[in-house]
């Protein structure tokens, strides 16, 4: 049996993340990924500022900065024929006052490259964790695994991190059940080669009416575009031909019919499966589960990636000593938990209100733009309230800092 210090299981922002700063300290660290490399769309795109500052610290900024990306200052919604201005980071404090869009796949690939050059550090791709190892006591002591070749195989460890997504296999192996919230959308997702007519580089549109929600971002050559339906109504909309949605998705955000024509087929509109969920705890002995094995969030400001970036952050800084000591136990992973339950916990209830505030009478057909609800009419008449959103959205509560012996 091999045997490592950590095993961190899912190569997404959160897994990377993590193992590369607990190399970076000197602690023998494992990641296992099953896919054979990181591309995959519609996977969040979205570097917020707060993270882009840990890239900086960790002595990535200038390679990041290379990447292909489109900055976003600004994010409005249209809302039948009102604009709200919802938020505004041009004036956040800091070095980045947008959100970098950028393929996900380049920032993991970013991470992968600087986590390799350490030696403590192994990313094993094409390998699918199966099920955790226990000892007589139940505490995990590792996992079991399939490679590329379908061989199993088992790895020790003093620590295991679930960072395998809302789907977790680890967090179900370990018996851990998430209190799971109500959302009222599922997303249809779609790439739209749209003429350059009202959109410009640096805003995010949210456009509402007639009971139908779209938001688009400017990606440079194509516009990343979800469409929001009822929960649970999938099937039952995609009976309609692909013409139907083709032309209620042009409507709905001023695009005629040559710039969705790229739409030829209802398999070009991949289904996003919403759901908001948290565990009340987090770990066990020997396992640990962080970002989105921990809490799925909604789709809804794009926040996502940053709390499961800003959870490893937190873990590697609270665990990287006790790893490195070999005395890591449950109060070690409940101080993670402890710090990272606040910023989860309020993202999740802002976002539950905006579900009830926004999306539901959108697809209600009761949202209007002259009856606006109190917070989207202060937003129009006080500006300053768009810079506290912004930061908000794109800094968040309690972002982390690089621990000091991850910065270059």
């Amino acid at each position: 049996m091999e045997r490592t210090t950590c095993c961190v299981v899912g190569g997404g922002p959160a897994g990377m993340m993590l193992g590369l700063l607990l190399a970076r300290a000197g602690i023998e660290v494992t990641v296992l990924e099953k896919h054979g490399d990181f591309l995959r769309d519609f996977r969040g795109d979205t570097v917020h500022p707060s993270t882009l500052r840990l890239l900086d610290e960790l002595g990535l900024g200038e390679r990041f900065a290379r990447l292909p990306a489109r900055r976003l200052r600004e994010m409005r919604m249209h809302i039948d024929g009102t604009t709200v201005v919802a938020g505004d980071l041009r004036h956040i404090p800091g070095r980045h006052p947008y959100i970098a869009m950028v393929p996900q796949w380049d920032f993991l690939d970013l991470l992968a490259g600087a986590a390799v050059a350490e030696p403590s550090f192994t990313l094993r791709m094409r390998t699918a964790v199966t099920g955790l190892r226990t000892d007589g006591s139940g505490r995990v002591t590792g996992v079991r695994y399939t490679d590329a070749d379908g061989t199993p195989g088992e790895l020790g460890a003093d620590l295991t991190v679930a960072c395998d997504g809302r789907g977790s296999l680890v967090r179900t192996a370990a018996g851990f059940t998430p209190v799971a919230y109500d959302v009222p959308i599922d997303v249809w997702q779609v790439r739209v080669a749209a003429p350059r007519d009202d959109l410009k580089n640096g805003r995010v549109f949210l456009s509402i009416r007639d009971g139908q929600i779209a938001a688009t971002m400017d990606r440079g050559d194509y516009y990343q575009t979800s469409y929001l339906i009822r929960k649970g109504t999938d099937a039952e909309l995609r009976a309609h031909g692909i013409d139907w949605f083709r032309d209620r998705l042009g409507a709905l955000l001023g695009w005629d019919r040559t710039a969705t024509a790229e739409i030829t087929s209802w398999d070009d509109v991949k289904l996003l499966e919403v759901t908001m969920d948290r565990l009340p705890r987090w770990y066990a002995e020997g396992v640990l589960c962080i970002g989105d094995a921990a809490h799925t969030m909604s789709p809804v400001g794009g926040v996502g990636v940053n709390l499961a970036v800003q959870d490893a952050v937190a873990a590697a800084r609270l665990l990287a000593g006790p790893l490195r000591r070999g005395t890591v136990g449950v109060r070690d992973l409940a101080r993670v938990q402890k710090r990272r339950t606040l910023p989860t916990a309020l993202t999740q209830r802002q976002q539950r209100g905006e579900h009830d505030m926004l999306l539901r009478p959108a697809l209600d057909g009761t949202l209007r733009g002259d009856r606006l609800p109190l917070p989207l009419r202060l937003l129009r008449t006080v500006p300053a309230l768009r810079t506290v959103t912004g930061y908000l959205g794109g800094v968040g509560v309690r972002p982390e800092r690089a621990p000091e012996f991850a910065r270059r």
